[in-house]
Parts: structure tokens; sequence; C-alpha cells
């Protein structure tokens, strides 16, 4: 299952709050897509502590996508 989110427009910290409440949800294998304005520096280490699999990129339009898989 993907779980997409589009995060942008909102304020710091809800991007970061709304992807950790879809982490919280998923099983293994899942994944969680969000469109984000910037880049979550904040958000990796909470990801890393996690153990996730990630990915971010930015996208033509300056936005970032980020991509977190659950194990």
């Amino acid at each position: 299952m993907i779980v997409d989110l589009d995060n942008r427009g909102l304020p710091p910290p809800e991007p970061m709050m709304h992807i950790l409440e879809a982490l919280d949800t998923l099983a293994r294998g899942d994944e969680v897509r969000a469109l984000l304005d910037r880049e979550p520096l904040f958000l990796y280490p909470e990801l890393d502590d996690r153990e996730l699999a990630y990915d971010c990129s930015r996208n033509d339009d300056g936005s970032y996508t980020l991509r977190v898989r659950c194990r």
C-alpha cells in the first residue's frame, strides 16, 4: 500500500507530524510518499532512529518528494 500525502502549504511542524502519523499506521512493505515545500531535514534523524528506508528528491517545480518505506 502507498499512502500519498500532499503537505505543501502547511507550516512546520505539520508536514513532519502528518508523515509520522501515517508511518505509525503502515505495515511492512508499505510506503508513504509525501509532497513537501522544503526538504525535511529535521525528519531524517527520526526516520534513521526508526530504521526506515527513505529517499527525497527535488522536483522541477521546486517542491520535494519524500518516499519512506516500512521494512
